[in-house]
């Protein structure tokens, strides 16, 4: 499994941890209230917040919660807060690419505060479209376990319009076209696979190789910080980082 996946791996576990499920709960309750807002209160009638309801689960959201973030989209509950969408852009440590989704309340303090991350890892924002062609919109489906070749055998079976599929560190995972990502979601469910995350994501075109550990360091510990961001949805990155460089990180923390 590359450096960029395993990255990847380490998000979806660690936002299981009790230190930062406050924080993960907090920007999942701001997606489901903006896709019923946007897409009604029906998961059946909408797509986006099925996938916000999966995730939200995934990580021990207490329903409770889930039911109001839902209802403050529908406009059953006002709590007077009205956040918007943006997507940020630009350019990080050596010269990596960076995609954010970003929902706030105030732009005016969200945008500063997220150029100063980027101007102190010696990186600069950057004017919308300046990256966003470097990604591409994909389904991803993590499922639990290294499955490849079973999963590939469903594919051939079902005929199931999987693009790729990687595994490693314990998962598999699923890349389709968004279109298609609930169909082969529930056909996975149906052959018995434990799906652990269920999304789409935006997956870059190129990537920049990482050489060594200071740089692989430096590149983490900038995307850690926009992640730590209270207004910061999602950040993709096109880097890829040397497997056994990110097994000596993983030793040290």
């Amino acid at each position: 499994m590359s450096g960029h996946s395993k990255w990847a791996n380490i998000k979806h576990k660690k936002s299981k941890e009790d230190a930062v499920r406050g924080k993960v709960f907090t920007k999942l309750a701001r997606e489901l209230t903006i896709a019923a807002r946007t897409g009604g209160g029906s998961p059946e009638a909408n797509a986006r917040l099925r996938i916000a309801i999966e995730k939200a689960k995934s990580v021990n959201m207490p329903s409770d919660n889930i039911k109001r973030a839902i209802q403050k989209g529908t406009g059953e509950l006002n709590d007077g807060a009205n956040y918007e969408e943006m997507v940020y852009e630009g350019y990080g440590p050596l010269g990596i690419a960076v995609l954010m989704n970003v929902t706030t309340d105030n732009k005016n303090r969200t945008a500063p505060e997220i150029r100063k991350i980027f101007s102190k890892s010696g990186g600069n924002m950057a004017d919308a479209g300046a990256v966003a062609w470097m990604f591409s919109r994909k389904g991803e489906i993590i499922v639990e376990g290294e499955y490849e070749e079973k999963i590939m055998e469903l594919a051939l079976d079902e005929d199931l319009a999987i693009e790729d599929i990687e595994q490693g560190d314990g998962e598999t995972k699923v890349i389709t076209e968004p279109e298609n990502l609930y169909q082969v979601q529930g056909k996975l469910k149906d052959a018995n696979f434990n799906i652990v995350n269920c999304e789409v994501v935006m997956v870059p075109s190129n990537y920049v190789q990482i050489s060594n550990i200071s740089e692989a360091k430096k590149v983490l510990g900038f995307l850690e910080q926009l992640e730590e961001h209270d207004d910061v949805q999602n950040v993709y990155a096109n880097f890829d980082i040397p497997e056994d460089i990110m097994e000596e990180i993983e030793k040290e923390e």
